[in-house]
């Protein structure tokens, strides 16, 4: 029973999820807003509700190991499962300029998810700088996508990716309907990603509880995993029709969503520590496959099939190393 919970905690996630992102973005493009800002906004936060959702539910329930573990469990697997497997279809081309600007702040803001494992966990004050620090990237985001609209700026941004990778992959995305009709989506798709948390959560602990192993395990690979699908399925369809480059700015984006966003509603709603094993391993892991992810970006601008197969040889190694014998 504990597993079909868990299960379908996942389905309604990904269902709901989707249903949000179709009925908000009908329904802002209705009102008037423009698409850069529906992509940059609605899109970049509609795709991450399954984690947001999962991490949240699970602070409520005193479960830090799953709510923590999802936030990086989610941004391993994006580096050495989603990345791995983009690369196996298609060398990943790379933008210098990209690498330079997102691929630190990827770098960057998974250091300083590890430095908060020091200092205790997630807080009101670090989820209250989190999200000031995603609203300040994607305001400039919209002033770089601008700026490149006019011809000018340092190419599109990870989060611009982000949302043509979602596009490419949701072909009707952008399918006119009425207002009640687009309304009702995105109800429907709240109600549905709010029932499939709880069960996920309730799903996740019981099987941890079953099997006899930590709900920290649980939270870093099934639900990490699980919660991940829309990432995973964009960035493969992005990698088959040859848009490489749009499916690591997917994965650059996601990671960056993750933390910040996610992290930082974490923090800010639902203060949760971090369980003390993710701080001394899980966390380092994340920024040692940051950092990996950008050498291999670095060395000749691609990531290529060799650099793939490594990647999720990688994975294989890491749920190897934290699962119980």
């Amino acid at each position: 029973m504990e597993w079909l919970y868990l299960l379908g905690g996942l389905v309604l996630l990904a269902a709901g999820g989707e249903l949000l992102v179709r009925g908000a973005v009908r329904l802002a493009e209705r009102l008037g807003v423009s698409p850069l800002v529906i992509g940059l906004t609605l899109v970049g936060f509609g795709t991450s509700t399954p984690e947001l959702v999962a991490s949240l539910q699970a602070s409520f329930a005193g479960s830090p190991g799953i709510a923590v573990g999802n936030i990086v469990g989610s941004n391993i697997a994006n580096i050495l499962v989603i990345l791995g497997l983009s690369a196996l279809i298609a060398p990943v081309a790379v933008s210098s300029r990209a690498l330079g600007r997102d691929g630190v702040l990827v770098l960057g803001t998974a250091v300083l998810f590890a430095l908060l494992g020091v200092a205790g966990g997630l807080g009101r004050v670090a989820g209250l700088v989190f999200l000031l620090g995603l609203a300040a990237y994607i305001a400039y985001a919209w002033r770089q996508e601008g700026a490149a609209a006019a011809g000018g700026g340092d190419g599109h941004t990870a989060a611009f990716d982000r949302a043509e990778a979602f596009d490419a992959s949701h072909p009707a995305l952008h399918k006119p309907s009425p207002t009640w009709v687009s309304l009702g989506l995105a109800l429907a798709g709240l109600v549905l990603v709010v029932v499939g948390g709880g069960l996920l959560v309730d799903g996740a602990i019981g099987v941890a509880r079953g099997l006899g192993i930590s709900e920290t395990v649980i939270g870093l690979t099934i639900v990490a995993v699980g919660t991940s699908t829309p990432e995973l399925v964009t960035s493969l369809v992005a990698a088959l029709r040859r848009q490489s480059d749009v499916a690591l700015g997917n994965v650059l984006g996601s990671n960056i969503y993750n933390i910040l966003g996610i992290g930082g509603m974490v923090g800010l709603v639902a203060p949760t520590p971090i369980p003390a094993e993710i701080a001394r391993f899980d966390s380092l892991v994340m920024v040692a496959v940051s950092l990996a992810a950008l050498a291999f970006a670095r060395s000749g601008m691609r990531i290529g099939r060799r650099e793939g197969g490594m990647l999720l040889a990688g994975y294989g190694v890491y749920v190897w190393a934290i699962w119980p014998a």
